[in-house]
């Protein structure tokens, strides 16, 4: 039998806001316990690996830096790749400037490679603007990803996919988005894991993120209704997860060690 593994969405599947959901904890423990390799999988490219992984451990997740694979790393390894030392003008905020740092990227505010967006509060209008000129004078559009809103305690906030919209509607230009659903992001979660696409798990509480990410790439996809998703709300969808649990605290060992994976 093959080893398996699981890319793990954040929000919605491990916590909500600023609170662990019950069992979180303990399904994070069974992985590490029974040597299953996992990933922390997350959309928001504000913080860096370190942070997040600071963030679950104050909630009582035990996480390392590594277990945390961010939008952020995905959309400054891509670049890397595409265009080695190349230069970018960011709209986003640390995560985002320190993954394309780490990278070999230069951050300038003109004569850019790539205008690259991301989410955050810190971002003006002037930002925009710069960003609306460059990619007129040539510079390629980034998205670290397309979510159009974010999750806040107080509720959703404008997220990448709308503050990128601006600059796409000014200009004419398509982004290109790394992040979920992309497989370019997953793809480079589940080679860090060494695992193959069908004994790869992926746990997310969003259909049009996580799960048809996940369908596309030929993982089994497990559903949680922790988040924001509601049973309610599959009829929209064309595509179906193989499992739906309330939580992951539903999931059972047999599910964990991949025993079920055939079944699923």
């Amino acid at each position: 039998m093959h080893k398996t593994g699981f890319l793990l969405d954040m929000d919605g599947v491990v916590y909500r806001g600023k609170s662990m959901i019950p069992g979180a904890d303990a399904f994070i423990s069974k992985l590490r316990a029974n040597g299953v390799p996992f990933r922390f999988l997350t959309n928001n490219s504000q913080r860096t690996r370190r942070d997040v992984a600071l963030k679950l451990c104050r909630m009582g997740i035990h996480a390392e830096e590594t277990d945390v694979f961010t939008c952020a790393m995905a959309t400054a390894r891509f670049l890397a790749a595409q265009k080695p030392g190349g230069t970018a003008f960011v709209i986003g905020e640390n995560g985002l400037g320190m993954a394309l740092h780490h990278n070999g990227y230069s951050v300038v505010d003109d004569q850019a490679d790539y205008v690259v967006v991301g989410e955050g509060r810190t971002l003006t209008f002037e930002m925009i603007e710069r960003g609306v000129r460059l990619v007129e004078k040539g510079a390629r559009l980034i998205a670290t990803n397309l979510d159009a809103t974010c999750p806040t305690d107080e509720g959703i906030r404008p997220g990448c996919g709308a503050i990128v919209a601006m600059i796409e509607r000014a200009t004419g230009v398509k982004a290109f988005s790394v992040g979920k659903p992309s497989g370019v992001m997953m793809r480079m979660a589940q080679r860090e894991l060494g695992l193959r696409s069908e004994d790869t798990t992926m746990v997310g509480d969003t259909m049009y993120t996580d799960i048809l990410g996940g369908v596309e790439m030929g993982y089994r996809t497990v559903l949680v209704l922790s988040g924001h998703t509601t049973m309610a709300d599959l009829a929209k969808y064309a595509y179906r997860p193989d499992v739906i649990v309330n939580s992951v605290s539903d999931l059972d060992d047999q599910f964990i060690l991949g025993e079920s994976h055939a079944a699923a």
